[in-house]
């Protein structure tokens, strides 16, 4: 991380704190900067390990659960992930440097628009953003080794689930209401074999279909 090493210092140890020890998750933390990802008023609290407001009435994640996920998903370097909710842009860079390729896809045009930019800046270029209904996924890349969701659904999305390769990880947050919701992770055992495991409560966005306006 670049910006206020102290701080930076201070949300590495928040994320161990919070049992982030995966030494690949830890290590993509610190060499993407949240700061890059966050604009605006809340620019100064980049570092702190709490979620922020962005554009079109988002949110960056918490950092802390930003490593919980990106650590219960295992992502190994031979890895092709796909990111449902671009957001920021700050996810998906991280999962930039752990798997061979990210697809990231986003309701929003123009958050998609922001977060190649960084992209870019960053040479990040395993990565794909995409404007695009998440809750259909990806079909035309499918089958993907791992799925990262950042927005709640009630259940785990059926098109979600057929583009799991077999042996693959999803990770979402699940729950019919902003104020009851659980990480859960499915492992695809088998054609159309599931196994299920809650993780944590959270607090996200819902999944939402169809493209946004902006």
């Amino acid at each position: 991380m670049t910006g206020d090493p102290q701080a930076a210092a201070r949300l590495l140890l928040a994320l161990r704190s919070a049992g982030v020890t995966d030494p690949r998750v830890l290590d993509a933390m610190e060499r993407i900067d949240r700061a890059l990802f966050v604009r605006g008023l809340f620019a100064s609290r980049a570092y702190e390990d709490v979620p922020l407001p962005i554009a079109c009435g988002q949110t960056i994640s918490q950092p802390s659960v930003v490593g919980l996920m990106t650590q219960a998903l295992s992502v190994s370097p031979r890895d092709k992930v796909l990111e449902v909710g671009t957001g920021s842009g700050y996810q998906a860079a991280i999962l930039s440097l752990l798997a061979r390729r990210v697809y990231t896809v986003d309701r929003y045009r123009s958050l998609v628009a922001a977060a190649r930019e960084v992209f870019e800046a960053l040479n990040l270029h395993n990565i794909t953003a995409l404007t695009a209904d998440g809750s259909h996924g990806l079909p035309d890349q499918a089958p993907f080794d791992r799925i990262l969701v950042t927005a709640a659904a009630e259940d785990p999305p059926g098109p979600l689930l057929a583009q799991l390769r077999i042996g693959g990880i999803m990770v979402l947050p699940v729950g019919q209401s902003d104020a009851v919701q659980t990480l859960l992770r499915v492992t695809r055992t088998g054609e159309r074999g599931f196994e299920y495991d809650e993780l944590r409560p959270v607090r996200f966005v819902p999944l939402v279909e169809g493209l946004g306006q902006d």
